[in-house]
């Protein structure tokens, strides 16, 4: 795999900060069209491709040099049995797809392609303090996408708490609950 490694790295080198500015729920992204129309000429140029694969309840991502078939993969879940207000099963489903998609190929292929926010959203003790239970209720009650959803529960599960606070666990539980309906 030491080509694949050697093309990869050189692919990083070469590939910018992908950010059109996509808006979400507190953040923005680029979205995978606009991921895929720059990433795609680049690993071209450094024989690199890519494919995703639905398995079952995963994305299979396989990142593979073009000239000697050298890969890596990696599997991400697809939640399953998530309620959306006014979206289908099948918007759900795909809604969820497109965004794992995005992110396990970001995460493969080791690009940004969101605003980095992390110092911004409670990297330190006073921004952890400024948070409140209410104020976490009001962004979960507000969410409207899955997207949403996810975005708040993993912002406030991994930055926010160590599992020693009850009441913040209770609001998180109650929030991923929402996402599985």
């Amino acid at each position: 795999m030491v080509q694949l490694f050697k093309n990869l790295a050189a692919f990083q080198q070469e590939c910018p900060v992908i950010h059109k500015g996509t808006q979400g729920f507190n953040y923005t992204y680029a979205d995978l069209s606009q991921i895929l129309t720059v990433i795609n000429p680049l690993l071209k140029k450094h024989n690199l491709g890519f494919t995703q694969l639905i398995m079952e309840d995963k994305i299979k991502t396989i990142l593979f040099e073009t000239k000697n078939g050298e890969l890596i993969e990696s599997f991400i879940s697809i939640p399953q049995n998530v309620k959306l207000n006014k979206m289908n099963e099948y918007q759900v489903l795909g809604s969820a797809i497109t965004y794992l998609r995005r992110y396990a190929l970001s995460s493969i292929l080791g690009i940004v392609t969101d605003k980095d926010t992390d110092a911004n959203t409670g990297s330190t003790q006073e921004a952890k303090k400024s948070v409140s239970i209410s104020d976490i209720k009001k962004e979960i009650a507000g969410a409207k996408t899955q997207d949403q959803l996810v975005t708040i529960y993993n912002k406030y599960i991994n930055e926010f708490t160590d599992g020693k606070n009850p009441e913040l666990m209770q609001l998180l539980t109650e929030a991923k609950n929402k996402l599985n309906g």
